[in-house]
């Protein structure tokens, strides 16, 4: 595709995750105690949430409960969420005291991050972390080349 195919009539105006979970009370519930979420609005049909919106400050995310063709993760998930905070260490406890399980511990990483990444007790993965230090695109590149 060429530059001028590239072009986009219908501008996109945000993209959010949706997760799918086995039990969407139970996720709501989680998501409120680890990541200190605001369940913002929540529609359900025959008990089950079709649609649910949690906001954290200005971010938004969205779940519902498995069902109508949409499957909740078994085994390794399709996507990862990546959360950016301030303290790596305080979000990482705070989701394993609701219920989340160490994948890789928090710890301090070469390309400038201080993370790691827990498994909901609903099968998706998050990967958190917190900014150590500032480098060029290039000094990533080879700080991950001199690792090899």
């Amino acid at each position: 595709m060429s530059s001028s195919d590239s072009h986009i009539d219908t501008p996109i105006t945000a993209l959010s995750a949706k997760l799918v979970v086995a039990d969407g009370a139970a996720a709501l519930a989680f998501y409120t105690e680890a990541l200190g979420a605001e369940v913002l609005d929540s529609y359900t049909v025959d008990d089950r949430i079709v649609h649910a919106t949690l906001g954290i400050g200005p971010l938004r995310f969205a779940l519902k409960d498995a069902g109508d063709g949409d499957p909740a993760p078994s085994g390794n998930p399709p996507v990862i969420m990546s959360l950016d905070v301030t303290d790596a260490d305080a979000v990482a406890e705070r989701m394993l005291a609701a219920g989340a399980t160490v994948i890789y511990p928090v710890t301090d990483h070469d390309y400038g991050d201080r993370g790691g990444r827990v498994a909901d007790p609903f099968g998706h993965q998050w990967m958190i972390a917190a900014r150590r230090e500032d480098l060029t695109a290039q000094e990533i590149q080879d700080r991950l080349e001199s690792m090899q």
